[in-house]
């Protein structure tokens, strides 16, 4: 049997993949879940998750979990709270999605920022037509000088970097499924 370092099993998402479980998705997932059913500010959602991840790190004694058992779990810690009310409100989806701005840069090469904004373009359709509906971009800064080829911010890179803001922008307001998207620009 292997352990994991964290104690918490892979997620088992639908496509086949098996992803590391994030506290902060189903945490994000139980807000929103409280939301839904009357509960703004909801304080509890940090117990609940903290409890499932407890759960999961400390009693489940196999290596993956599927998104139904995780939701299961979780639905289970609020009817035992007394909160079942939020359960069927509770929708998992997707874990967050970290995407490296300075990888896609590097793939497009030093100057190419067409090539860098269809790589981006793509990529985000890609994940968006899957269910994500969070993002966390990382690296817009070393991104911007990379495409730039400066060792040093320039008015050039604040440019730039607006386009990039501006496309991620466009390229979430048009999601598929409907649902709202939260991206993080670090």
């Amino acid at each position: 049997m292997i352990a994991f370092a964290d104690g918490l099993p892979l997620i088992a998402l639908e496509d086949g993949q098996n992803v590391a479980f994030q506290r902060e998705w189903l945490l994000r997932a139980l807000v929103q879940a409280a939301a839904r059913a009357g509960f703004q500010k909801w304080w509890l959602a940090e117990h609940v998750a903290e409890s499932v991840s407890a759960y999961l790190a400390l009693q489940y004694e196999e290596n993956v979990i599927t998104v139904a058992q995780l939701h299961e779990a979780a639905c289970s810690v609020l009817q035992v709270i007394g909160y079942a009310e939020v359960a069927p409100h509770l929708e998992l989806g997707v874990p967050g999605v970290r995407l490296s701005l300075v990888e896609l840069a590097r793939e497009a090469g030093t100057g190419y920022e067409l090539l860098f904004f269809a790589r981006l373009g793509r990529r985000l359709r890609t994940l968006l037509n899957g269910g994500a509906t969070y993002f966390e971009l990382v690296g817009l800064a070393p991104c911007v000088k990379h495409l730039r080829a400066r060792k040093s911010w320039s008015r050039g890179c604040n440019d730039l970097q607006e386009e990039i803001v501006t496309f991620v922008r466009k390229q979430t307001v048009a999601v598929p499924t409907g649902e709202e998207v939260t991206v993080r620009l670090q």
